[in-house]
Formats: C-alpha cells, structure tokens, sequence
C-alpha cells in the first residue's frame, strides 16, 4: 500500500466532514467523486446547486453523495453573518460587510469549520494562498500555543531511500517570505509534529543551508545556525541539526564526510528550508524531476484544518489532499 492510500485508510477509521469551498471547478468535483466512492470522507460542497450539478452531469462525474450549500439561499446565511460580525467588530467588520463577505464561498466554507457544521477546508484550486489563508486566520485564528502559521508539503518520492522510505515534510515552502531565526525554528516545531502525526514515525530535523557546519560563513548561515539552536533550546525532544546542505542532510555517504558527529545528517526526513524561495523552488524541483507526489502547500498552525493547494494542482492531488485533511481533523 502506498503511502497516500495508508493515509485514505487511516481516515475511513473516524469519517470526518471536509469543505470544498471551489465546487466550480472540475478537477474539485472529481475528487469529490473520489473521496465519496472511496468513503473517506464526507464532502460538502459551495457553490450553486444547479450549476455544480449541470458541471457534474456534463463531464460524467457522480456526486450524488455530496452535500451541496449554496451561500445565497443557506438557511444559516444569516446566522453565519451574524457571528463573523462577532468575530470580526473588534477589527472594525460592520454587520453589513459581514453580509457581503458571508456571500463568498471560501469564508461562507470557514464559518461553516467555524460552527462545526464542517471539520476541515480544502481550497486554492482556483483562489490565491491569501484568498485561502486570510479567512482561516480571520475566522479560525491559530491553535492554541502556536507562535506562527506556516505551510509545508508532503512529498512521496517514487524509489527513493532517503528520508522516510521516500517521505518527507518541506517547510516553509508555501506561506513565509523569509523567516526570521526565531520562526525558522517555530517552522521546523509544527513541521516535526506534522511530519509525526501524519506519517507515524519519528521526525529528523534538517536545517537547509548552502553551508554545513560552517563551510561558509555569512549572515545567511548564521541566521540557520541560531534557528538551530532555538530549536534546541525550546524544544529539546526534537531530533535536529543544522545548518546543513541538502546533501548532508539526506545521504549517509556525503553526511560521514562533511558532519561526522552529527547523529541527524545522512538521515534527515524533514526538511527545513532558510526562505520561502528555496522552499517553493526546492519543492518543485523534487516533483518534477523526481516525479515525486507533492501534497500541499497544508498549513500548520491554524485552529482547525485548512489546506492551501497549487492551482496547477491536478484531481488526484485534490483528492489526496482531503485525505490528509480528514486524518489532521482526526
């Protein structure tokens, strides 16, 4: 068994209620066929019922299964309003703004997680990283003793010996520019909680750099050097080492060379990149060069389960995406 469709069983064990907020679009309504007709989830829907049904019936896709909620004409628009105007008066939200924002279907989705009407969101098929992100953080807020929002991926890399058996989490790869020390080291935090919960084994923290062990030195390595040791301070149950190159981190003959008494290099299954550039490049470097399985950019660190995808994502990648939502949910 692969490692998605371990992933698919572990979320048929406890069914949870996931939101697709871009019922428009079709390669969402595939893999809402998918989930449904693999029963690991249950799916709503956002959008107009007779349009999402006529999109449906033209590309032969069965979501017959699926709840369908139009935002327009829900019983529970207003009281949705209502509490995004609780929410939100603080910050200077009208009830009348409430209203017109309640219409979109991505924070009509987020009150819905919000209310306990849905247990996670799936979006960015057709929207923007911050067309997703801004209204989980507005509605959702971040979980309990979390510091930073950030995003990684999960990548399955076909015939690989390295990390996990192929698998890895890459953080930050999706949300923050260029972390500061001091969340570089919150990054690599949630990426080994990440990494364990959704794998199931145990996380080996890489810090990225193009140096190892101080081959180079500059403000650039330094900055991974003190986020190592933030890390190591914090968090002294987390396996971690830095800064090493990608080399070092991941194959045990190159590690022996160049980080002899590091116990993490040559073994590292999470990956964490200096800035938002590396991350996204080194991302897609893995997926299309390796042809690795990319799931993400999932964010880490909100109230409940939200995940951002590519928009060159496929139906397959959405599908898959679900499933990891609906084990997080768990």
């Amino acid at each position: 068994m692969n490692f998605i469709e371990t992933i698919k069983e572990r979320a048929r064990n406890n069914i949870k209620r996931i939101v697709l907020p871009e019922a428009s679009d079709l390669r969402t309504i595939k893999a809402a066929e998918t989930a449904l007709k693999e029963k690991y989830a249950e799916i709503v829907l956002i959008g107009n019922k007779e349009k999402v049904l006529k999109l449906a019936e033209e590309n032969n896709v069965d979501i017959s299964n699926a709840t369908i909620v139009d935002p327009l004409s829900s019983e529970k628009r207003e009281t949705y309003a209502n509490e995004l105007y609780e929410l939100r008066k603080a910050k200077g939200m009208t009830l009348e703004q409430a209203e017109e924002l309640i219409k979109d279907e991505v924070y009509f989705g987020m009150m819905m997680v919000k209310m306990g009407d849905g247990d996670g969101l799936v979006s960015g098929a057709i929207h923007s990283s911050s067309d997703t992100l801004r209204p989980a953080l507005q509605i959702l807020k971040t979980a309990p003793g979390t510091k930073l929002v950030s995003a990684f991926f999960l990548m399955v890399v076909p015939n690989c010996e390295y990390g996990e058996n192929g698998v890895f989490v890459f953080g930050d790869c999706g949300l923050n520019q260029n972390p500061t020390a001091e969340e570089l080291a919150e990054i690599a935090h949630s990426s080994k909680e990440s990494f364990e919960h959704l794998v199931g084994k145990e996380s080996r923290v890489a810090m990225l750099s193009y140096s190892t062990k101080g081959s180079a030195k500059s403000d650039l390595t330094q900055k991974v050097i003190d986020a190592t040791n933030m890390v190591k301070e914090r968090y002294p149950e987390i396996k971690v080492d830095g800064e090493l190159q990608l080399d070092s981190a991941i194959i045990p003959e190159v590690a022996k060379s160049k980080a002899p008494d590091s116990a993490i290099a040559g073994y590292a299954n999470t990956l964490i990149f200096p800035d938002l550039n590396a991350g996204n490049i080194g991302y897609k470097l893995t997926q299309r060069l390796a042809k690795a399985e990319a799931y993400g950019p999932l964010c880490q660190g909100i109230a409940r389960p939200v995940n951002d995808l590519s928009r060159g994502c496929s139906a397959e990648d959405i599908a898959g995406v679900i499933a990891i939502t609906a084990v997080q949910a768990q």
